[in-house]
C-alpha cells in the first residue's frame, strides 16, 4: 500500500508530492516577493529579519540555507559575513536567486540543486542550517529533520522558521475566509494561477502545530530544542542545538 501525504487541500500518493510541489513553485518563481507580500500583507520581511538576528550567523560559518531558492535569507546572512550555501530543490527559485544575486552585486554564494530529503553532502560539514517556510513543502518532514542533523557538525545549530495554526480566538475562522476565499483570487490576479496559491495557504492549515514539530525536532536528534512564537503563533521560531 503506498503512503499518502497532505497536498495542502488534498491527500495524494507520496511520490507524486515532489513534482507537484515543484510545479507550484515553478509557477510563482517569477514573482515570488509579490506572492510572499500578498501572503503576509508585507510582514515576511520583518520576520526574516528577526530569524537572522536569531541564527546570529558568525564570519567565516558554513551556513546551509536549504529551500532558500530565492536569497532572501542567504543575502542577509551573507553580509554578515557568513558563508553560505543556497539550496533548493526547484532549479527555477534558484535561477531567480542567481539572478537577484547578479543584480546586488552579491558573490561567493554557492548555488545548489538539492532535496531536503537526500542531501548529497558529506556529514558534519556545516555550522549551521536553516530553513524559512520550506519544510511543510518536503514530502516527509521526518527525513529533512535527519538530513539537518546529519551535515551538521557537532554542537551545529538547526533554525526553522515555519507558518503554523494558532489557538487565538477567531482565528481559524478568519484564516479560513483568507485561504479559501481571498487566497485564490489573489494568485489569479498575481499569476493567473489559483490552485498554487490555494496549495499555499492550505499547506499551512496541515502543517504540524508547534509542540508535535516540536517533538520531531527532537526525535531527529536535536535535544536542546526551543520555540519562539511571533505574532502570537501564527509564525514559530524553531531552534535546536545538537548535545
Amino acid at each position: 500500500m503506498n503512503d499518502t501525504v497532505s497536498f495542502g487541500y488534498e491527500d495524494i500518493d507520496a511520490s507524486e508530492k515532489t513534482g507537484r510541489v515543484g510545479e507550484v513553485f515553478s509557477s510563482v518563481a517569477a514573482k515570488y516577493d509579490i506572492m510572499n507580500d500578498a501572503m503576509s500583507g508585507g510582514m515576511h520581511r520583518l520576520w526574516k529579519n528577526r530569524f537572522v538576528s536569531r541564527v546570529k550567523p558568525q564570519p567565516g560559518e558554513a551556513i546551509l540555507d536549504m529551500a532558500g531558492g530565492t536569497g532572501d535569507i542567504a543575502f542577509r546572512m551573507a553580509e554578515r559575513g557568513a558563508s553560505v550555501t543556497v539550496s533548493d530543490i526547484n532549479q527555477d527559485m534558484l535561477d531567480v536567486g542567481i539572478e537577484r544575486a547578479m543584480e546586488r552585486g552579491i558573490d561567493g554564494l554557492v548555488w545548489s540543486r538539492q532535496n531536503a530529503e537526500e542531501l548529497t553532502f558529506s556529514s558534519r560539514i556545516f555550522d549551521a542550517y536553516t530553513i524559512v517556510f520550506g519544510i511543510r513543502n518536503v514530502t516527509f518532514i521526518d527525513k529533512a529533520l535527519r538530513e539537518a542533523h546529519r551535515v551538521l557538525k557537532f554542537g551545529g545549530r538547526f533554525y526553522c522558521m515555519e507558518f503554523s495554526q494558532t489557538d487565538w480566538p477567531g482565528f481559524k475562522e478568519v484564516y479560513d475566509l483568507y485561504s479559501h476565499r481571498l487566497m485564490p483570487k489573489i494568485g489569479k490576479a498575481i499569476a493567473n494561477d489559483e490552485d498554487s496559491y490555494r496549495y499555499l495557504a492550505e499547506s499551512i492549515r496541515r502543517f504540524p502545530k508547534p509542540p508535535e514539530f516540536e517533538a520531531m525536532i527532537r526525535k531527529a536528534g536535536f535535544e536542546n530544542t526551543r520555540v519562539e512564537s511571533i505574532l502570537g503563533g501564527a509564525v514559530n521560531i524553531h531552534s535546536g542545538w545538537k548535545v
